[in-house]
């Protein structure tokens, strides 16, 4: 399981996982032990806190996937720095975003071809739990983006 996770970051680590019914939770860990300020640009190895963030990941052996990760607020010493805290990021993840970013790719992949509610029915079925409006949220997106 450590492999999968290592997929979506080397710096993830594998901590535990559960199955029930059609979906399985991974929970996970970040091992960097320094983070970049994304408003200064100074390192910190601080931790203020900790919290629990979810998102769904690509299906495994045919069940959902939702991984839990303990996302860390840091701290940052830089005295001209505004903020004194900041939330560790990460590339395969949007900011406030509950589904990885390859899922996404997936999803939008599916809907170019079929109606969002035909793609909502499929997704449900075996990939992720997927409404008809994130899908159109998430074609528009991708719109705008190109």
């Amino acid at each position: 399981m450590d492999e999968f996770i290592k997929l979506l970051d080397r710096n993830l680590e594998y901590v535990s996982h559960k199955i029930i019914e059609d979906t399985i939770y991974i929970k996970v860990v970040s091992i960097r032990e320094e983070l970049i300020c994304p408003f200064c640009g100074k390192p910190s190895s601080k931790t203020h806190s900790h919290y629990d963030r979810s998102f769904q990941d690509l299906p495994i052996q045919n069940k959902k996937v939702i991984v839990i990760l303990s996302n860390r607020k840091m701290l940052c010493y830089n005295p001209d720095c505004e903020h004194t805290t900041f939330a560790e990021t990460y590339d395969f993840l949007p900011v406030k975003g509950k589904k990885s970013k390859r899922l996404e790719a997936a999803i939008i992949n599916l809907s170019m071809n079929v109606s969002s509610l035909t793609a909502a029915a499929i997704l449900n079925t075996s990939i992720a739990k997927v409404g008809k409006s994130t899908i159109c949220n998430l074609l528009k997106k991708r719109r705008t983006n190109n």
